[in-house]
């Protein structure tokens, strides 16, 4: 399948010719919890947010008035195509997030596209090569990379501390679709993809796998499941699952499990990664982002974020002392000052690019033919073009 390319406004500039910008003007598209999220994270990092885009004018002039925005749109296209953004932010419903990032590409800008980059792997892969071709910075914000304790299992794997890996286990568990009468756009598969547990939040937990690993999943077992056949006041069919439980293989011989769930009563956003190896094991748990857990034969610790041997890369990430917790928004805070790094000339490490979303996609479709032939299936590779 082909990206259905938005209708340009205007004509798109040569990107492949277009100079680094000096500066971060964004542009953000969507004026729900991620438009507000990165937003923020544009002003923290000292960018300008110049412009903003909604599903209609109403809501775009609101949302601009809310966050001291003088420019809104109600075509996003206007605003990809002005002059003065250097970096389209891509907040909306899954189903444009290709098609926006296409055009903004197509127009020479810097994207930050939410996840999933595509509601299909092969339009993610046209994405990557897209983002390729043109020499843009192109970002997917898995964020929960930048907990300076998730850098700091990372470190530590790279290190050989935990020896040669064996086992992960964890998940990422939410309740926020527990109750049947609770609908949102991402349960319909014209809107949201073809699934939504999976695709919304086991993404996450197996970029963090991968990223602190450096490893890769090979094949998977899955299972899927809903609570109910229908929600809603109108009891709408539902097709997209709400649990996914999963075995998975890798390439350097691990195997695990995972639990994904947006039914799960009380558990809020508790993300969850484990991992051992011959000489020891490290945990850590997104709603405790503080602290990280050490494990080995003789004695465990519980390793803080002010730890004085921290490695430079989770060094680089703590932003407050200890008793100043960061969370969530800090997250999205670094990712976007290293996009802005990026697209200023730097290569930092562990920016998500278009091709870990591409990796989502295939990791996605995998997942879902697993649960519908009820058994194996083993996971592409990718690869950067």
């Amino acid at each position: 399948m082909t990206v259905r390319k938005v209708t340009s406004l205007g004509e798109a500039t040569d990107s492949a010719a277009a100079p680094v910008p000096e500066t971060y003007r964004a542009a953000v598209i969507g004026t729900g919890f991620m438009g507000r999220t990165h937003t923020h994270a544009v002003r923290a990092a000292g960018g300008e947010v110049v412009g903003a885009a909604g599903s209609s004018a109403d809501k775009a002039a609101s949302f601009g008035a809310a966050h001291g925005i003088g420019r809104t749109h109600a075509d996003p296209l206007e605003l990809i195509h002005r002059d003065d953004v250097d970096v389209v932010h891509v907040c909306t419903p899954n189903h444009l997030h290709a098609p926006l990032s296409l055009a903004a590409l197509e127009a020479g800008k810097h994207v930050v596209c939410e996840k999933p980059l595509a509601t299909e792997a092969s339009l993610a892969r046209e994405l990557v090569t897209a983002a390729h071709e043109r020499d843009r910075v192109a970002v997917v914000p898995f964020v929960y990379r930048f907990h300076p304790m998730v850098r700091e299992a990372r470190a530590r794997v790279a290190a050989g501390s935990v020896g040669r890996l064996t086992l992960a286990h964890g998940g990422y568990l939410q309740d926020w679709m527990l109750r049947t009468e609770e609908d949102n756009w991402r349960v319909d598969p014209a809107l949201g993809g073809p699934t939504r547990a999976f695709g919304d939040i086991g993404s996450h937990w197996c970029d963090m796998l991968e990223f602190v690993t450096g490893d890769r999943i090979t094949a998977v077992s899955a299972q899927t499941s809903r609570i109910s056949e229908t929600r809603g006041a109108e009891s709408r069919p539902v097709d997209t699952e709400d649990l996914v439980a999963f075995q998975f293989a890798t390439a350097g011989g691990m195997v695990g499990t995972s639990v994904i769930s947006q039914v799960s009563p009380g558990r809020k956003n508790q993300l969850v990664l484990e991992i051992s190896g011959t000489e020891g094991a490290l945990a850590f748990d997104q709603e405790r982002p503080e602290t990280l857990w050490a494990g080995g034969r003789e004695r465990t610790a519980v390793v803080s974020r002010d730890d004085p041997d921290l490695s430079p890369d989770a060094a680089r990430f703590v932003k407050v002392p200890v008793g100043h917790p960061q969370g969530y928004q800090d997250c999205f805070n670094s990712l976007v000052a290293d996009t802005g790094a990026a697209v200023a000339g730097a290569s930092p490490e562990g920016l998500p690019v278009f091709t870990d979303g591409l990796r989502a996609a295939v990791l996605a479709e995998a997942v879902l033919e697993s649960a519908r032939t009820r058994g194996w299936v083993d996971v592409p590779g990718v690869e950067e073009p």
